[in-house]
């Protein structure tokens, strides 16, 4: 290890010179493999953060996929069900624990995730590596890599993937800083516990059952929401995030967005899309796009006649608008995190549209009544936690 690490260029190839350093000690990171760059590295930490306290919280490997210093995905390592290895198109390959962890949360939403910076809350495995070796990506950063695993990746896109080893003991400064127009910002690190009972004391809601499900569930929106660029919201279902809105000025947009990531993932697995009659070697990314667009309202964009012959043996039948709504209307269970108060009560309408039953959120809106009111609306429990994770 170093005190610092010389880059090639910082966010854009123009912003010269860049490194990372330490003030004290040394870095407590060790690049393995290939170079990583300034995003690269921003990606990593808050990767690593986000998924050693999701193991933590829940006592369960852990993985995130961050693109652009947001998550997006994140997962523990809960086996997948058939359905799930389907449309993740994992169902012939082995799967540890971990490598669950990262096929969910890469498999929330492939399109955002391709090309992202992977963090790993346990020693990557040869199962892991090997999922990681098929997929579009920048790197990984895990506290470990057993030989099989690093012979693998260390041969992956020419042998200049980016691999990091950190040391799982490293604790920061207290107190963080940085600079922004020559000025030095200075704050207390947020070291915040998101996994205590006192998140589910506050129920204002006139229901009031958090199952125990539920609660890990709005745990793993939360820690995910903790390093996620603001404003944002999470829906999470069966251990993972299946949508994530981040960055937008309007808390609405960040629950659209987000509720519609939500529901793209829940149209994958409706029977017409799992039963699309693919051409032999399709590439999983053209996969992916074609899938995103067939279950759109642009959907002739990929079934017009001289263009449906590139990705399926025969035309399929159009995924209508009715039979959308219909299959998303069997969605149920799901938790949504807040970052902040909800302002108004149609973010908890929109939600309701993408099957969210349990929420929790900071509270202190000068609407929460109109907010209570639509959750009781639809008998949704929420909590009000009284805790803002802005993070910029």
């Amino acid at each position: 290890m170093a005190k610092e690490l010389e880059l090639k260029y910082g966010c854009n190839p123009n912003q010269k010179p860049a490194r990372i350093f330490m003030q004290e000690g040394e870095l407590p990171i060790e690049v393995l493999n290939g170079r990583p760059g300034y995003i690269n590295f921003l990606d990593a930490f808050n990767g690593w953060q986000l998924v050693k306290e999701l193991k933590e919280a829940t006592g369960m490997p852990a993985a995130t996929s961050f693109k652009h210093v947001s998550p997006a995905g994140a997962a523990i390592g809960l086996e997948l069900d058939e359905t799930m290895k389907k449309i993740y198109f994992v169902d012939n390959l082995p799967l540890s624990p971990l490598a669950n962890a990262y096929v969910r949360a890469r498999g929330a939403d492939r399109m955002s995730s391709y090309g992202d910076f992977i963090a790993l809350s346990d020693v990557c495995d040869e199962e892991t590596a090997r999922f990681i070796n098929r997929e579009v990506s920048d790197g990984v950063i895990a506290p470990g890599y057993t030989d099989a695993a690093l012979e693998i990746l260390k041969n992956k896109r020419k042998g200049t993937y980016n691999v990091i080893k950190i040391d799982p003991a490293y604790r920061p400064n207290p107190i963080e800083r940085k600079d922004v127009f020559g000025i030095t910002f200075e704050q207390g690190r947020n070291e915040v516990k998101l996994n205590g009972a006192e998140l589910f004391e506050n129920i204002p809601t006139q229901n009031k059952n958090f199952p125990e499900a539920a609660k890990r569930d709005l745990m793993i929106a939360l820690i995910t929401l903790k390093y996620t660029q603001s404003n944002s919201v999470c829906y999470v279902k069966d251990g993972q995030a299946i949508g994530i809105g981040a960055g937008q000025q309007s808390r609405i947009h960040c629950t659209r967005l987000a509720g519609n990531k939500a529901d793209i993932w829940y149209l994958r697995q409706h029977p017409k899309v799992l039963n699309l009659p693919w051409v032999e070697k399709i590439r999983r990314a053209d996969r992916d796009n074609t899938i995103d667009i067939y279950i759109s309202e642009d959907h002739d964009d990929v079934l017009a006649d001289g263009v449906w012959q590139q990705f399926f043996t025969e035309k399929p039948e159009v995924l209508t608008r009715e039979e959308k709504r219909a299959w998303l209307d069997t969605l149920k269970g799901v938790s949504l995190g807040s970052d902040a108060f909800f302002p108004f009560g149609d973010n908890i309408e929109r939600a309701h549209k993408s099957g969210v039953e349990y929420i929790a959120q900071a509270g202190g809106s000068v609407r929460d009544d109109h907010v209570i009111e639509t959750c009781d609306k639809y008998g949704i429990a929420m909590a009000f936690t009284g805790i803002r994770l802005f993070h910029h």
